[in-house]
């Protein structure tokens, strides 16, 4: 059995996963429908959920499924790895719960039923791929050898996760629910749907996920210049620059004076004082009424087209730099501009892009090589489940398996 030992910033990046991406089914307006959609965006910590409105047949399907209730009940086997709905179904609880008590709605219990459904199928799914990356790894240390050499190098493995979740992961969770006590660790876990066990269970998971997908994917592929230039002039557009300025403004709002006359005065005033007082800025945020008048007037690097006063945004491309200008008028009021700097329009350099291109470059090969590495493991690892049009290559799992009621530590048979 070969060793995989982590560095400490890699222990410390294994997280166990705290929310799920799941599809939320939604066709109503009314309030017990949003409610509804809050109760599956609750799982959610980023966009990869796409929410969809699914026809009068969809839901029907959805409201037609039956879940198990007893929690030994087996919604899934990865491989040689039944997942059960007892590691599920408090974290939907919770969250249903979570959210009934900030939103204040009596749900109807066919709309409840509803989205306990989609969570559960949500967090039965990423459970699936969890396990199939486990799967695969184990099935990377062992190849042929036999169901004792699995065991062992199960066994083994496992005692390594838990070693380093509890250097890790729990001192981290000590610290976030502010306790020592691992009882009232539990508790407090408990309550949000989790458990110490849970988070290990799924904390060792996580953790050989990660080492699968490390051994399999190249984390700093190569990247040649002629990819940079190819990428270059296939994205040629990307990296057109429009003409762009930087200048210091004075401003008088016409709205703030009884008459023409007097705006013009209060500008002529402060162009005065910033001309031979030498500092254009100590005057803007002293006295200018634009925007921009608490940083000293000054605009950086701005795009030509893109003022909302069509005046200003011919004149700061056209005065000469460095030299304050005459007064300039335009339907907001009166203004003195000094242009510092301007670079007309045209494309980057490739220099200049050269490593934000190679970045994003390998970027893509390491998603291309990510892909590549699910797609063998779906062909890879046999899945049963509940939801088989979810995951794709997968098959119904049969009913003698979703009826049974085992013990977690139970092997399941084959089939």
């Amino acid at each position: 059995m070969s060793e995989f030992p982590l560095s400490r910033s890699e222990e410390q990046g294994m997280q166990s996963p705290e929310t799920f991406p799941c599809t939320v089914f939604c066709r109503s307006t009314n309030v017990l429908i949003v409610t509804v959609m809050l109760l599956a965006m609750a799982f959610l910590s980023s966009a990869r959920c796409l929410a969809e409105i699914p026809t009068r047949a969809e839901i029907d399907d959805a409201q037609s499924i039956e879940l198990p209730d007893d929690p030994a009940a087996i919604l899934a086997v990865v491989g040689q790895s039944p997942i059960f709905l007892g590691e599920l179904s408090p974290k939907v609880q919770a969250r249903i719960d979570d959210v009934l008590s900030k939103t204040g709605q009596e749900i109807p219990a066919d709309q409840l039923r509803f989205a306990r459904i989609n969570l559960t199928r949500g967090l039965l799914n990423q459970a699936i791929q969890n396990k199939m990356m486990r799967e695969s790894f184990l099935l990377d240390q062992v190849g042929t050898q036999n169901a004792d050499k699995r065991a062992e190098a199960d066994a083994t493995l496992a005692a390594r996760a838990r070693q380093m979740f509890y250097e890790s992961e729990l001192p981290q969770l000590q610290k976030q629910y502010k306790v020592d006590d691992l009882t009232e660790l539990d508790n407090l876990l408990r309550k949000k749907g989790s458990s110490l066990s849970a988070r290990q269970r799924d904390f060792a998971d996580a953790m050989l996920g990660h080492l699968y997908i490390r051994s399999k994917v190249e984390q700093e592929p190569t990247v040649s210049l002629s990819e940079i230039t190819e990428f270059y002039f296939e994205h040629h557009d990307e990296y057109l620059q429009k003409a762009a300025a930087r200048w210091e403004q004075l401003t008088v709002l016409r709205s703030n004076y009884p008459d023409l006359e007097a705006a013009k005065k209060v500008i002529s005033d402060m162009g005065r004082e910033a001309y031979f007082g030498g500092n254009m800025q100590a005057v803007a945020r002293e006295k200018s009424e634009e925007p921009f008048a608490s940083s000293g007037g000054l605009h950086e690097w701005t795009k030509k087209g893109s003022l909302a006063s069509d005046v200003l945004d011919s004149q700061v491309f056209q005065l000469p730099l460095n030299a304050m200008s005459e007064v300039i008028a335009d339907g907001d009021g009166l203004h003195i501009v000094r242009v510092l700097g301007r670079r007309e329009a045209g494309f980057t350099p490739l220099s200049e892009v050269q490593d934000e291109i190679r970045s994003k470059i390998r970027e893509g090969k390491i998603a291309e090589s990510q892909t590549t590495v699910m797609k063998e493991m779906e062909k890879r690892i046999p899945v049963w489940t509940l939801f088989p049009s979810d995951i794709p290559g997968a098959k119904p799992l049969p009913k003698s398996i979703a009826s049974r009621q085992i013990n977690s530590s139970a092997k399941p048979e084959r089939f």
